[in-house]
């Protein structure tokens, strides 16, 4: 992958990660969450969407630096203390943020502070992947540790074969076995028992019943690791100067393997089915060798600047983007469109009289503003981690 690294850097990995940012700050911000963009729909149940794509693709990301740091471990490193409590530390980090935006979202409520969310499921994924590639590592050359294919593949499977008879098989109380809908799902019944109603996502709702299940859920998050080994194992793949064929054929593989069990266990976000871990984790393979052919021609792609500012600092975009939310809904103004988001998509229609353009216009625009905020860190090369 050295032909389009720039210092320590990835370009490729950059680009992908900072379409990722882009859609998730395209979705997070419309105009008007009742005239949403349809690109930028989540699928209702079952099905997929664009914006489905998001949230795997981050965890694919985070999967990637994961098998590109295990070749530079060495096996003292491994045995020793420092590099775990390293791991420990940012997983920690993570899940405290992600509860933090939730604690800020929700007013500093404790009595409904919404437990699971985007940045905890990132961090216990980061923490399972790396466990499982680093410990599966064999002792390479010269003390450095070599990614263990077969394990880290033998991982995946193992986990999506245990959702999946989890999902099918396992009786749920009242429900009876293999549902798949938002309320008699073992998923859902699980995030209602293990962290009660008043500790879910507000927006996870049934009709007729309300808040069933959430999105970032328990169980669910064990297919959700699968995404982010198939990125671990996508940067082995890429690093061992065998080409962009192996990983392009992975990845159609994987989106194919995906499909053929859509009739059986559909593609579904929400409770992050087996077909949904296969086929997002394979287009993420392929747009990752499209930006990496990219890459490495030079040419660029007029936007390319745009995704590598956003790439270089996810986690800061992330929280701009969720801080920005959760002001935008806040009734500052006087009149019939008191808050930040209600007044712009207002300004924005008398521009756009289609409401759906307005609204999209209004995403456009909170991507320009953090954008333009990143840049300057990114020409300075500064890049925040946790």
């Amino acid at each position: 992958m050295t032909s389009s690294s720039t210092g320590q850097r990835i370009v490729s990995l950059d680009l992908l990660r900072g379409l990722a940012v882009a859609g998730m700050i395209l979705v997070d911000s419309p105009g008007s969450w009742s005239k949403v963009y349809a690109p930028l729909e989540h699928a209702a149940w079952h099905g997929l969407s664009a914006a489905d794509l998001v949230f795997p693709t981050f965890l694919f990301c985070a999967g990637m630096a994961i098998g590109l740091m295990v070749p530079r471990l060495t096996a003292e490193a491994r045995a020793g203390s420092t590099f775990w409590l390293k791991v420990a530390r940012r997983t920690g980090l993570l899940i405290l943020l992600g509860l933090a935006i939730n604690l800020l979202g929700g007013f500093l409520d404790l009595a409904h502070l919404r437990f699971p969310g985007i940045l905890q499921r990132i961090g216990v994924c980061y923490a399972a992947a790396t466990v499982i590639c680093v410990l599966a590592a064999r002792r390479g050359e010269g003390g450095r540790l070599a990614f263990n294919l077969p394990v880290t593949v033998g991982a995946g499977v193992v986990l999506l074969a245990i959702y999946w008879l989890l999902v099918a098989f396992v009786p749920v109380p009242g429900f009876g076995v293999g549902r798949l809908d938002s309320y008699g799902s073992l998923p859902a019944y699980v995030d209602r028992q293990v962290f009660t109603i008043a500790h879910l996502w507000v927006g996870a709702t049934t009709p007729g019943i309300g808040v069933t299940y959430d999105p970032e859920g328990l169980i669910s998050t064990l297919p959700a690791v699968v995404n982010t080994l198939a990125g671990a194992i996508v940067a082995w793949a890429m690093t061992r100067g065998k080409g962009l064929t192996p990983v392009l054929a992975l990845g159609v593989a994987l989106i194919v393997l995906g499909l053929a069990l859509n009739p059986v266990m559909p593609i579904n976000k929400k409770i992050w089915t087996p077909s949904f871990a296969l086929v997002t984790s394979g287009i993420s393979a392929v747009v990752l060798v499209g930006f990496e052919l990219v890459a490495r021609s030079g040419r660029g792609l007029g936007f390319d600047f745009v995704l590598k500012v956003l790439g270089g600092n996810a986690i800061l975009a992330f929280i701009l983007c969720q801080l920005l939310g959760i002001f935008s809904g806040l009734n500052v103004f006087p009149g019939p469109n008191p808050s930040p988001q209600g007044f712009v998509y207002a300004l924005a229609q008398k521009a756009l009289p289609d409401p759906y353009l307005a609204s999209l216009a209004c995403a456009v625009l909170v991507l320009a503003f953090i954008t333009a905020i990143q840049i300057p860190l990114h020409r300075r090369g500064i890049h925040l981690r946790l």
